[in-house]
């Protein structure tokens, strides 16, 4: 059940981090933690579009060994959704040592501690839309763990996870961190998703070098840099951030998608040595012109909504001999606002035959 802001692909991905397309804090306290002094008021969840809205009635129930009642003690999976269950504690969890997978999503959790009961075996860990402020050092015995999901709660630092060296997909979504920290010793890592939090600068993904898919959306980025160890990088989304310019991905040769909408790059460049992409989306920029994409040839879908562009030739000259070009938006510019009529046929008459859908509209032969 772990989330995935997804498809955290294709075109839903970009919809993922910005909505690209027809676009009480309970502080529990423990030995190990430290508490944080910094006192914030908490205003409604922003919406993370792809995902549920957490449920912010403060009314809870005992959690006690009953919601567990329907499980075998040799279960490897228990879901308990939308329960308002407050503690892991109650749950009496150590009674399943078989236990593989736990989804406590959409709850009233507010401290992990618990966790320390749980089966060293287990492999996906499931905490989506509570209230944990805290990364408890509970955590640490759950080496075995594959996926885990902190999204959707009220996180300020990422801790206390680096002997979880078998993480693969690992999930901090619209949480308050400021910085990517800890994740060192992750090296099997290959999806990360930090959208909706703090954070400023890409750093501390050195030993990452087994990352498929980085999702960084709505943060306080405003410059891509670090990115060169990740040479299997595959997605990259960065979307809805203070991004200026497109620099730092030419050693990303395997990248086939990538989402930057909503920023305030003025030009495409520096994006020669991404032969293999396949998705571009950069809506909701400061773009003027088409320009230095005709070597992609690859490129299924490109997304340029809600910019400045005003010429049908350099959209031509760029993008019409792109042989599996598929998809494209250019709604919001001045090619369509100005003379809609005939944007659709314009566009069809400078685009290649392979041309399937403008503006999510399918063109019917």
């Amino acid at each position: 059940m772990i989330a995935e802001n997804t498809e955290h692909k294709e075109e839903q991905s970009s919809a993922i981090d910005s909505g690209t397309l027809p676009e009480d804090t309970i502080l529990s306290h423990t030995e190990d933690e430290e508490e944080e002094e910094e006192q914030e008021v908490e205003n409604d969840a922003v919406q993370y579009p792809g995902t549920i809205i957490p449920d912010n009635n403060v009314e809870s129930i005992e959690a006690d060994q009953d919601l567990t009642g329907g499980y075998e003690l040799d279960t490897d999976y228990i879901d308990l959704i939308h329960l308002k269950i407050a503690s892991i504690e109650d749950l009496n969890l150590k009674r399943f040592t078989k236990l593989q997978s736990l989804c406590l999503r959409q709850n009233l959790i507010t401290s992990i501690v618990g966790i320390k009961d749980l089966s060293d075996e287990l492999t996906e860990l499931d905490l989506y839309d509570n209230r944990i402020n805290h990364i408890s050092s509970s955590i640490k015995h759950l080496t075995k763990l594959k996926n885990l999901d902190f999204s959707f709660n009220l996180i300020k630092n990422i801790k206390n996870i680096e002997t979880l060296v078998d993480l693969e997909n690992l999930y901090f979504v619209q949480n308050k961190i400021k910085q990517i920290t800890n994740i060192e010793k992750l090296t099997k890592l290959k999806n990360l998703e930090l959208g909706g939090n703090k954070i400023e600068k890409i750093e501390n993904l050195d030993t990452n070098i087994n990352i498929q898919q980085l999702w960084l959306g709505k943060n306080k980025i405003y410059k891509f840099e670090n990115l060169n160890p990740l040479v299997n990088l595959r997605v990259l989304s960065i979307q809805s951030n203070r991004i200026t310019k497109i620099e730092g991905l030419e050693n990303l040769i395997n990248l086939e998608e990538l989402y930057l909408s909503h920023n305030g790059i003025e030009k495409i460049e520096n994006l020669e040595h991404n032969i293999n992409l396949q998705v571009l989306d950069i809506t909701s920029n400061k773009l003027k012109h088409i320009e230095n994409i005709k070597h992609l040839s690859k490129l299924t879908d490109f997304w340029c909504s809600y910019n400045q562009i005003s010429n049908f030739q350099e959209i031509g000259d760029e993008l019409g001999k792109l042989e599996q070009l598929d998809t494209v938006y250019f709604e919001g510019n001045p090619v369509q606002t100005e003379n809609p009529s005939a944007y659709r046929r314009k566009m069809m008459l400078y685009l290649g035959p392979s041309l399937a859908k403008i503006d999510a509209t399918y063109i019917h032969s």
